[in-house]
């Protein structure tokens, strides 16, 4: 059984910023996780041991303005490949779509490594502002309905009406591939799970729900499971 990542969160979210708030159409529970853990696990399957906790304030990952632990590694690519036409539907407007708001998260592995998901995807012309609580979305022309705001792996689905979008959607907008051997810059035989459980379709398919923890590995060796506590945030 694989070891879980814990990712433990703070409530610090101070927003200057529209859309970190409350989802008003969320109705999914976050696991009750506790504990910290380096977001670039290097457990394997089936480890039990657990981290002293000299070890674990070592490796506690920094905590995000919207909650969530921030991601570490090389990013999977640069925001800004998103264009700004209509994408599988999605539009690009001037302001955010907020009738229909949930939030899910994505952790990516390749060979063990975690590699980050950028701040600003979906968010094109937007540059990251450097804060004390991370890099930070900032301008931009306009926001798609799936975007990003900081580096720690939430993706914001915020649509002006209720519909459940995928994956593969977040990543047509973001102008990169998703298949069964590719994750945006990666390459390799692609293995996802959905809230820890094995996905044995297509990643494109994997639906963006309510509080959605997501991971995609690709190689050895296998990483521990990483989940958000999403009641320690306001998402």
């Amino acid at each position: 059984m694989r070891r879980l990542i814990p990712a433990v969160t703070a409530l610090i979210c101070v927003l200057a910023l529209a859309a970190c708030g409350g989802s008003s159409s969320s109705s999914s529970t976050g696991s009750a996780a506790t504990g910290t853990s380096s977001a670039a696990g290097t457990g394997t399957s089936g480890s039990t041991g657990t981290t002293s906790a000299s070890s674990s304030a070592s490796q506690e990952p920094a905590i995000g303005f919207e909650g969530v632990p921030l991601q570490t590694g090389p990013p999977l690519a640069p925001a800004s490949t998103t264009g700004t036409g209509k994408v599988d539907g999605i539009s690009c407007g001037a302001i955010e779509q907020l009738a229909y708001h949930i939030h899910a998260h994505l952790a990516v592995f390749k060979n063990g490594q975690a590699y980050t998901l950028p701040a600003g995807v979906g968010i094109p012309g937007s540059q990251a502002a450097q804060t004390q609580e991370g890099p930070i979305a900032a301008g931009g022309h306009c926001y798609y309905w799936l975007h990003t705001h900081t580096t720690d792996g939430v993706i914001h689905i915020e649509s002006p009406t209720k519909a459940i979008y995928t994956l593969g959607n977040f990543f047509d907008e973001w102008h990169q591939p998703l298949t069964g051997s590719k994750i945006a810059s990666l390459s390799g035989k692609v293995t996802a799970f959905v809230n820890g459980k094995p996905w044995k379709k297509s990643p494109r398919d994997i639906p963006l729900l309510p509080h959605e923890d997501i991971q995609l590995e690709i190689g050895e060796p296998t990483p521990p499971l990483v989940t958000i506590d999403w009641s320690k945030t306001q998402l």
